[in-house]
């Protein structure tokens, strides 16, 4: 039985405030309902993500700002970089990590600049919401193999499928760079990578 990542609840001190940020960078409005003063629940969705986000009223009892670590993946990470400081964000210059393998906590270990080569799942940037909550975006230009899926991509409007096809372009291309050399099989790279995509929900490590 699949048993997909959906939803992340994180925790706010303020809704509207962390309603207005998170919109404000472009993500999604799937919801926002109440049924009484104690009880909210708004559900916002990054773009080309199949897990989304919750927080509200009476949704959670963890601290305001204490989520830490939440994870978004970008194909680049100067892009992702640029249009989240277009939208107000706060966000880190691109880093590697010393280790070579995932982020240490904080700022911890933190090397300037993106990993040697762009290395896919190297290079990461961060910024946190008005309460705190702490996000990571990491750059993953090629799936490592062998990585199993168990659904093809299903996008909701013209819009959102020539969007996903944006982002499999521009994978791609740094996937040519690469290997040094064009690929003749591009079709079935793109239907890879958008049914991984899909399957996977954005997730950070094969």
């Amino acid at each position: 039985m699949d048993m997909r990542l959906e939803v992340v609840v994180i925790p706010v001190s303020d809704v509207d405030r962390a309603k207005a940020f998170y919109q404000g960078l472009g993500w999604r409005l799937d919801a926002d309902f109440a049924t009484g003063p104690d009880f909210r629940v708004v559900q916002l969705t990054p773009p080309g993500s199949a897990c989304a986000v919750i927080f509200g009223t009476g949704v959670t009892a963890a601290a305001p700002g204490s989520a830490e670590g939440l994870q978004l993946v970008a194909s680049d990470i100067d892009a992702a970089r640029a249009e989240l400081a277009s939208h107000g964000a706060e966000v880190s210059e691109v880093f590697h990590d010393a280790g070579g393998v995932f982020h240490h906590a904080g700022t911890a270990g933190r090397v300037a600049g993106p990993a040697p080569g762009h290395q896919t799942y190297g290079s990461w940037v961060s910024f946190a919401d008005p309460d705190g909550n702490s996000w990571f975006v990491q750059e993953v230009t090629t799936r490592l193999p062998g990585r199993a899926t168990s659904a093809l991509a299903v996008y909701d409007s013209v819009d959102g499928l020539a969007d996903a096809l944006r982002r499999a372009k521009a994978a791609h291309g740094k996937y040519e760079e690469e290997t040094g050399k064009p690929d003749p099989g591009w079709p079935q790279w793109y239907a890879r990578y958008l049914a991984d995509e899909a399957a996977a929900g954005q997730d950070t490590q094969a």
